[in-house]
């Protein structure tokens, strides 16, 4: 049995929820999501410059945790942008304000 996720640190609630290619229908395209946690270790990673151990801390949970995260979310957004999908940002019952 796979041990209990521990709840993550989230501090940027988004204003939106999606993104999409320009001119093209949403029911026209596929989706891909990209969880809150995820979103947070973009917004810390990338847009703050923390590195993965501050930003980690800032989360609550740990550096390879952090790191997998983060992974995550550049996979999905790098998916969503390379494919023209678009991108749904759904809350993850982990998080924590």
């Amino acid at each position: 049995m796979a041990r209990p996720e521990c709840p993550r640190k989230v501090c940027h609630k988004p204003g939106c929820r999606y993104f999409k290619p320009q001119g093209v229908p949403m029911t026209d395209l596929k989706v891909q999501s990209l969880r809150t946690d995820e979103l947070e270790a973009l917004r810390l990673a990338d847009v703050l410059g923390l590195s993965q151990a501050e930003a980690a801390e800032r989360m609550g949970i740990s550096q390879p945790t952090f790191n997998r995260i983060l992974s995550r979310a550049r996979n999905s957004v790098a998916e969503a942008l390379v494919n023209g999908m678009a991108l749904e940002i759904v809350t993850h019952e982990g998080d924590k304000g």
